[in-house]
């Protein structure tokens, strides 16, 4: 009879250590070797450009470097001279296509003047231009998430567009009051979105960006008389968007500030300039957006690291919690470690 319960007590626990092996394991060492924690997918980086008339060049070479640096913008979002710029990124040209772009622009391509209207720039040459160079896509169908912002004239409300005719978007983006006509969409007017987003951070993060470099290339009151309409109107623009610009940017997670004070918001000779002082502002930059980006980083292994160390530890707890009686009895750990 002992021996005939010897030998039960035998068999269940090669039963017992049989199904140990078979059944899925939660917690503990694989038999390949020590489980790797899921590292974090790559932070997705958005770009977020000013407006600035002629200044925009800047952004140029701001994209310039960051592509040489191996960071490129998975999102963009633009302001007025941004908006044009950040329409042609999001279209799937580098910084190189869009710099061989700038310098072969002709002004009268993206001007046309209506006396019937005060003078006024119409901006369908600048909606036409934009469609042409992304092949009439819309925004929802460019390479990369874009946002173009405007602002409703009705009751300057802050508007962004995100789907629909690209060109026309970017039209009513940079719609600088007194220098171009509103531009009439659906029910509303729109203008210039300098006005309500300088530099538009809020509009990258809405596009799912998780660090937003923002590029100001904006006009900052000197003491000095800009001089010029387009010069006076622009700065009159910076000063009345200051504060929510200011708010905005603190939003950011750098902000890139080419120095472009001396150009002329009509200045277009001076592109080359505005692009190379872009390119020298980024790399100024780059070891804070390196440092910035490697904590984020972190933070977020951290974070996946932390979830999976406490499920594993909940599994290893329901696992003990489940174990059979007999294993119970004889204090057989099947769990493995957590």
């Amino acid at each position: 009879m002992n021996r005939y319960c010897l030998l039960l007590v035998s068999l269940s626990l090669a039963l017992l250590g049989a199904c140990s092996h078979d059944a899925p394991r939660t917690a503990g060492p694989s038999p390949a070797g020590p489980s790797t924690p899921g590292a974090a997918k790559p932070v997705r980086i958005g770009i977020a450009l000013g407006g600035g008339a002629a200044k925009g060049f800047a952004h140029i070479g701001v994209i310039k470097m960051l592509e040489a640096n191996g960071l490129e913008p998975s999102v963009v979002s633009g302001t007025s001279a941004g908006s044009v710029v950040g329409a042609l990124y999001a279209s799937g040209m580098d910084a190189f296509a869009m710099q061989e772009k700038a310098v072969a622009l002709d002004q009268t391509s993206i001007r046309d003047v209506r006396l019937f209207s005060g003078g006024l720039v119409q901006g369908q040459k600048l909606q036409d231009y934009v469609n042409q160079q992304l092949g009439n896509k819309p925004i929802d169908r460019l390479a990369k998430p874009f946002a173009a912002v405007a602002t409703r004239l009705e009751d300057g409300e802050r508007s962004v567009f995100v789907r629909g005719n690209a060109g026309q978007a970017v039209r009513a983006s940079s719609s600088i009051p007194g220098v171009f006509e509103p531009v009439a969409i659906g029910q509303y007017h729109f203008i210039d979105g300098g006005v309500v987003s300088p530099v538009p951070v809020d509009a990258a993060r809405q596009l799912g960006a998780e660090f937003v470099i923002a590029v100001d290339i904006s006009n900052k009151a000197n003491g000095k008389n800009p001089g010029g309409l387009l010069g006076t109107v622009n700065q009159s623009i910076a000063i009345m968007g200051q504060r929510l610009g200011a708010a905005e940017l603190k939003r950011a997670d750098i902000v890139i500030r080419p120095k472009v004070s001396d150009i002329g918001a009509a200045d277009f000779n001076q592109r080359n300039t505005a692009i190379l002082e872009g390119e020298r502002a980024t790399m100024a930059a780059m070891p804070r957006i390196r440092a910035a980006l490697a904590q984020l980083q972190a933070q977020r292994t951290s974070a996946i690291r932390s979830a999976e160390k406490q499920a594993s530890d909940a599994a290893h707890r329901q696992c003990l919690e489940n174990r059979s009686r007999l294993s119970k009895l004889i204090r057989r750990d099947d769990c493995g470690s957590p």
